[in-house]
């Protein structure tokens, strides 16, 4: 036991392999293995305080206090639903034009890699600052890439070496507020056109609009 609602089990291994894993996966794993579990306290201002147990493997119960799993439990979906934001909208990967599957996996793979390169960016903007990589803007490092992309790209290595540490410097300067408590509500800003959406081949749509104007000629 290392606290109230905070104590370490050991979970063993089950004798039959899950269906979502191989049996190559499923001999690799050790026979038993000690989790954590913790009791935590969610707090939302107009709700009823919410308790939760959370298995984790940060076993060290002095630098992994309650208090600091219970923040990063309030982070953790706000943080999700940011970041496949930033790949459908930022990233624009919101309509993919591929017309084969290999293709849409491989625009896929595009955006996944270009999302890690900016996160990169991001994480080494502050590894040497008091600030985290949740308080750098994800759009305004993705705009001061793309500005800096030429140079980066055709100067040479001490040149590079240089205007990655100024790119960096800037992108630890567009700070956010964390706000794990922000709820926006489900709408949408712009008024939608009041045209039906596009579900045949241009081509064809075409075909039937001057059809149609040739019958009320």
């Amino acid at each position: 036991k290392l606290g109230i609602g905070d104590h370490q089990v050991v979970w063993n291994k089950p004798q039959q392999c899950p269906k979502h894993m191989s049996n190559e996966e499923f001999e690799e794993l050790p026979s038993n293995f000690i989790v954590r579990e913790v009791c935590l306290r969610i707090q939302h201002r107009g709700f009823r305080d919410e308790r939760i147990i959370v298995v984790t493997t940060l076993l060290d119960a002095q630098r992994y206090t309650v208090h600091k799993l219970t923040q990063l439990y309030g982070l953790r979906w706000s943080a999700a639903e940011v970041s496949l934001r930033h790949l459908k909208t930022t990233l624009k990967m919101e309509m993919l034009t591929a017309k084969t599957p290999a293709m849409v996996r491989k625009e896929i793979w595009i955006h996944l890699l270009a999302y890690t390169l900016l996160r990169t960016i991001m994480w080494q903007s502050v590894s040497s600052s008091e600030h985290t990589a949740f308080q750098i803007s994800f759009q305004s490092t993705r705009q001061q890439f793309n500005q800096l992309l030429t140079l980066l790209a055709t100067t040479g290595k001490r040149q590079q070496r240089q205007w990655h540490q100024f790119l960096l410097s800037q992108v630890a300067t567009n700070l956010l507020t964390i706000r794990p408590e922000r709820s926006e509500p489900p709408v949408l800003k712009h008024r939608p056109k009041p045209y039906p959406r596009m579900q045949e081949p241009r081509s064809i749509l075409k075909g039937k609009q001057a059809l149609r104007s040739r019958l009320f000629q």
